[in-house]
């Protein structure tokens, strides 16, 4: 079993094929959510960016588990990242957004619960900030340049949060009725 629809009650095996697909749609969607859906901010060292790809990372990861989650945030997020100019943040993009992912899928586990999805989204917000801070201090070689961008990464797990943790359980049974063919 390599991908996994979370519901309330049960989980349901993906086929091959199926996690194969669902992956890359949310590959898809975090790349574009990223790239197409998003504020860049004048006030950082290179310009800085809230954007929106969260909410395809967070709905991968509490649908589809922590393999699907973390694969489509890092290697979405990574490919925003190699094609918009900001190649050194590439690595560091597929790392700290793929724990991301890792994070949500894992605490929101097979129990798509608004509790365990909210504390998978809260966790994931201290590994962003705490993941770019650190980023940010090795790419600008300075630890006071980072502090800058901790309300813009607050932002794009806040609003990613306040998006999916109200529909994240609908979703899961939507996602159990179209997977669940048995």
């Amino acid at each position: 079993m390599i991908g996994e629809v979370q519901t309330k009650n049960n989980t349901i095996a993906l086929s091959n094929v199926q996690n194969i697909a669902v992956t890359a749609v949310f590959i898809a969607l975090t790349y574009v959510f990223t790239a197409f859906v998003n504020i860049r901010l004048p006030i950082m060292a290179k310009g800085g960016l809230v954007h929106l790809g969260n909410i395809p990372l967070f709905i991968a990861a509490i649908l589809f588990g922590w393999k699907v989650g973390m694969i489509a945030g890092g290697v979405g997020m990574a490919l925003f990242d190699l094609t918009s100019g900001w190649v050194s943040w590439a690595p560091f993009t597929l790392i700290v957004v793929g724990m991301m992912g890792f994070a949500v899928g894992k605490i929101s586990g097979n129990k798509n619960s608004y509790a365990r999805n909210l504390t998978a989204v809260l966790v994931a917000l201290v590994i962003k900030v705490v993941g770019y801070y650190i980023t940010e201090w090795i790419l600008y070689g300075n630890m006071f340049t980072p502090a800058s961008s901790i309300p813009g990464n607050i932002v794009q797990v806040a609003v990613a949060g306040i998006v999916v943790l109200p529909i994240s359980v609908r979703l899961g049974k939507a996602a159990k009725n179209i997977f669940d063919k048995e």
